[in-house]
């Protein structure tokens, strides 16, 4: 008898070490990968095609650039390899604001990234550019996060605002007197925009952001890498311009529209506008990841007689877009 209670006892025994061991794995895998590596990595993005392919061009043509191992997770294909010793993943998001959150969450949870440089092509907001300049901007903003509304049938002009809106309108105009960066919002005939709520780690309660501001490290950094690189030229010999600071948008829109792109300067002092930027740097906010964002122009949106003609320089402001990016990863190599 004595021997069967023994028996029941070790086994139980036994179980409760199972899950206790369970429980414990459980708890240490739920939740992101903690990375250990000393030397993180920094992740070298494009956005689709052209872009990634004047990358991928590039590091082949450079000695001290090597591809060592391609992963394809999830259907993303990531590049790991080192540019001078130092390592790199490389990776296009998809085109648009839930591709590039998803994708850029996505590499931070797989690979110990310390930093992300992006590269990729926008159209023009300021009209000073031409295709193949390159503006770097230090902050980023959604500029379709809005609330359609309908017109005021007894006022002519006005519309139907909801009461959160009108209240949101109020704060959004006294944050401005102290931050000369936030939006100075007016509607765009039905359309009025609003921002959206960001939670962090350590925040009790989102709040609403205006905008995302890009490290300064690496904005400062880029300034250099305009310094030392060698003059950046269109294939016609023109010299380009570059541009580092200011303001850049981001949306789910292929914006081809003159009056819209008036009033994304007016709003936003914007230099630039695309589809993924403003997410990337939402994603690297969030997960407290350096970053910076280089984009060269492929067209003035809207600004062209008939149909809009980008896929004409998409692939040459890709090139010049890239020339400086492996400038700014020198500057990167030699602060490490």
């Amino acid at each position: 008898m004595l021997k069967k209670f023994s028996s029941h006892l070790f086994l139980v025994f036994s179980l409760l070490l199972i899950i206790n061991h369970t429980f414990a794995k459980d708890s240490h895998t739920y939740g992101p990968k903690e990375f250990t590596e000393k030397n993180k990595w920094t992740a070298i993005v494009a956005a689709y095609a052209p872009e990634i392919k004047a990358i991928d061009q590039a590091f082949s043509e450079l000695p001290e650039a090597q591809i060592n191992q391609t992963l394809t997770i999830r259907g993303v294909k990531y590049q790991l390899g080192t540019y001078k010793s130092e390592p790199v993943v490389i990776f296009t998001t998809g085109v648009s604001v839930p591709n590039a959150a998803m994708t850029m969450q996505m590499a931070l949870d797989y690979f110990p990234i310390d930093r992300v440089v992006m590269m990729g092509i926008a159209g023009a907001v300021n009209p000073d550019f031409r295709p193949g300049d390159i503006s770097v901007p230090e902050r980023w903003y959604f500029h379709d996060e809005s609330v359609y509304v309908n017109p005021d049938p007894k006022k002519a002009g006005s519309f139907v605002l909801p009461d959160y809106y009108e209240s949101a309108q109020k704060s959004y105009q006294e944050r401005r007197k102290q931050d000369p960066h936030s939006p100075a919002y007016e509607n765009f005939g039905y359309i009025h925009p609003e921002e959206m709520a960001v939670i962090k780690q350590g925040w009790d309660q989102p709040k609403q952001m205006p905008y995302f501001s890009a490290t300064t490290q690496l904005v400062e950094l880029a300034k250099k890498a305009v310094k030392s690189v060698s003059p950046i030229k269109m294939p016609s010999g023109n010299p380009i311009k570059i541009k580092v600071g200011g303001n850049g948008v981001t949306g789910s829109v292929f914006l081809d529209n003159a009056e819209y792109r008036n009033w994304l300067q007016r709003v936003y002092n914007a230099e630039v506008t695309e589809m993924e930027s403003a997410a990337v740097g939402q994603v690297c906010f969030i997960n407290n990841v350096d970053w910076v964002i280089i984009r060269s122009i492929s067209d003035l949106a809207g600004a062209q007689h008939g149909k809009n003609v980008e896929n004409v320089f998409d692939g040459i402001a890709s090139g010049t877009g890239t020339k400086l990016m492996i400038g700014l990863l020198d500057q990167i190599v030699a602060l490490e």
